[in-house]
C-alpha cells in the first residue's frame, strides 16, 4: 500500500530538490524562454548539483515532463518541450 506521501514524492523533487532551488510555479509559466532562463539561473547558482548546470537544468525539466505523463495537457507539454529547445540554445547546444 502506498501512503499519500509516497504518491507525492515527485512533487517533493520539484519543490525541494537537493540539486536545484527552483522558482515557485516555474513549470506553469506560459513562456518557454522564461522557463529555460529560470532553470539556467537555478542550475548555475546551485552548489549542490552533481553534474554540470546544463545537465541539471535539462534533467529537472525532463523529470517534470515525464512525471506529469498523460495528465499533462498537450499545450503545456508543447511549451515545456519548447523550453528544452530554449535551454539548449542558452547553453549553445544542438537540438536532440
Amino acid at each position: 500500500m502506498t501512503t499519500r506521501k509516497g504518491r507525492r514524492w515527485s512533487l517533493d523533487v520539484t519543490t525541494k530538490s537537493n540539486a536545484l532551488d527552483l522558482e515557485a510555479n516555474i513549470f506553469k509559466r506560459d513562456d518557454p524562454q522564461s522557463i529555460a532562463r529560470s532553470l539556467k539561473r537555478s542550475a548555475e547558482r546551485s552548489h549542490r548539483r552533481k553534474s554540470d548546470p546544463y545537465r541539471s537544468a535539462m534533467s529537472m525539466l525532463t523529470f517534470y515532463i515525464n512525471r506529469a505523463g498523460r495528465n499533462l495537457p498537450e499545450q503545456r507539454r508543447a511549451k515545456l518541450e519548447a523550453a528544452k529547445d530554449e535551454l539548449r540554445a542558452l547553453y549553445g547546444r544542438k537540438g536532440g
